[in-house]
């Protein structure tokens, strides 16, 4: 169990009684909700982008603004709130985050222009990384030891699932019924998720001593910044692609607009294996399996280039564009076992850093489009972050084995 966190309830191990199990289930669906939510709006505008910019009188490349806007949002957001939330008890905080997500979405369903929704969008960003670090601790805490990986996992799961049940049938909505229509049904759910967490949740304490100040001790740690790194740089490829994946779906690979939410699906079902593969490799070997998954995505990156001319390819670079989200689980557990007692706050910036990726990949993807390079050059611009982010993962491997030969 994680020392940070005092449990009243017992542990989901495998010799608890079923009772206990039971309510470990509970909690984890819970808290998963609030990542279907989450889930759901992060990514249903990537597939309403065309819908967005002619609503809003601006160009594809400008309507995705609006997602570098929200993912600004939970870099920002992220630190800030697990800092000043760092004595609050984890169930309470949990419902006030998804209470503020649920707001933000209503109003961004009722923005007025290009510049509101972009503000609006950024405050929706503000409570997603806060609410993922602080569920996976929540999580982590129950789950019986060498499980913590699935167990985190488990509440990611919440997020990939909403790829594929949440996002489809948002873009559905969508395009039928206008893209405000997508925030108001991403905005219900969250309001679902505060009742569910006030009902399975455990209460758990903040850990003892817990302060802003100590939570901040992070930061002077040099692998929690190379940790975040790997996420920031190497995780953008996906972003890349995925951000202008519909405009290329029906302008290069020649598909219908109405088959474009089951080409979305796919990335989700890709989403939910890497999320279960990735969990449980890196519960056996977390180093390694995060440096394989690097080099990995840059394979797959590279490949969607030529993929993208024809629709079947296409829509199999999809699914396996999902699957690179399989570092997420071991991300995390990486900054916990790197952050010393400053728990929340590396948790939290997991999500910083994988926002900082959807910004950085959706801006280099459209810069990249805007400067007639083509749909497809978005794989390239992909693979070069994916590789970026192998880079930083052996910095850290190195400063890693040079500071273990220094204690010794």
């Amino acid at each position: 169990m994680n020392p940070s966190f005092s449990a009243d309830d017992a542990s989901a191990s495998p010799s608890a009684p079923p009772a206990a199990s039971a309510h470990f289930l509970r909690a984890v669906l819970a808290l998963g909700m609030g990542g279907f939510s989450i889930g759901t709006g992060e990514f249903v505008i990537m597939g309403l982008l065309p819908e967005v910019a002619q609503d809003l009188g601006v160009s594809i490349p400008q309507a995705g603004h609006v997602i570098s806007a929200y993912a600004l949002g939970v870099v920002v957001g992220a630190p800030l709130l697990a800092v000043a939330a760092a004595g609050w008890g984890r169930r309470t905080l949990l419902m006030a985050l998804m209470a503020l997500y649920a707001l933000a979405n209503f109003a961004s369903a009722a923005a007025p222009g290009y510049l509101s929704l972009n503000l609006l969008r950024l405050l929706s960003g503000l409570p997603h990384g806060a609410y993922f670090g602080v569920a996976a601790l929540v999580a982590a805490a129950l789950a019986p030891p060498g499980r913590r990986a699935r167990a985190v996992g488990l509440v990611m799961l919440g997020l990939t699932t909403a790829t594929l049940v949440g996002v489809p049938i948002a873009a559905w909505m969508g395009q039928h019924w206008g893209w405000r229509a997508a925030f108001v049904f991403v905005g219900l759910i969250a309001l679902l998720a505060v009742v569910l967490i006030r009902r399975d949740v455990p209460n758990l304490a903040a850990a003892a001593g817990a302060s802003p100040l100590r939570e901040l001790g992070a930061l002077r740690r040099k692998q929690v910044w190379l940790t975040l790194g790997i996420g920031a740089v190497g995780f953008g490829g996906m972003f890349a692609v995925y951000s202008y994946i519909k405009p290329t779906l029906i302008e290069v690979s020649g598909l219908s607009l109405g088959h474009v939410p089951a080409v979305l699906a796919l990335f989700g079902v890709g989403m939910v294996a890497g999320n279960v593969i990735g969990s449980r490799l890196a519960d056996k070997a977390l180093m390694p399996t995060i440096g394989w998954l690097l080099a990995y995505s840059a394979a797959l990156l590279l490949a969607f280039v030529p993929a993208a001319h024809h629709w079947a390819s296409a829509a199999l670079g999809v699914f396996f564009l999902g699957t690179m989200v399989a570092i997420g689980p071991a991300l995390q557990i990486r900054l916990m076992d790197v952050a010393g007692e400053a728990q929340t706050l590396a948790a939290a910036l997991n999500h910083s850093a994988f926002n900082a990726a959807n910004a950085l990949g959706a801006w280099l993807g459209g810069v990249s489009i805007a400067a007639g390079l083509g749909w497809t050059s978005t794989g390239w611009v992909g693979a070069l972050l994916a590789v970026g982010g192998l880079a930083i993962f052996g910095w850290a491997v190195a400063d890693a084995r040079r500071r273990t030969r220094a204690e010794h």
